[in-house]
């Protein structure tokens, strides 16, 4: 995920908080997204797992890109 800020991951995941519980949420809905497609979880909850993770994704690099901007 966000391959581009693989180092200002690492750097906000240690000094942020709220950062890497978000990080840590994403990573489970990764996974939770994975195990309902193999059980083959009705639809609706799958996107709704989904829109969750992309929320949050989006959340993580809006962080990203402000973390960024600071260290210029």
């Amino acid at each position: 995920m966000l391959h581009e800020f693989k180092d200002v991951i690492s750097k906000l995941k240690a000094e942020n908080s709220r950062f890497a519980s978000l990080f840590a949420k994403h990573s489970a809905l990764d996974q939770k997204i994975s195990q309902a497609s193999k059980d083959r979880m009705d639809y609706v909850v799958l996107d709704a797992l989904k829109k969750e993770k992309l929320y949050l994704k989006d959340e993580i690099y809006a962080m990203c890109v402000a973390y960024q901007k600071a260290q210029v």
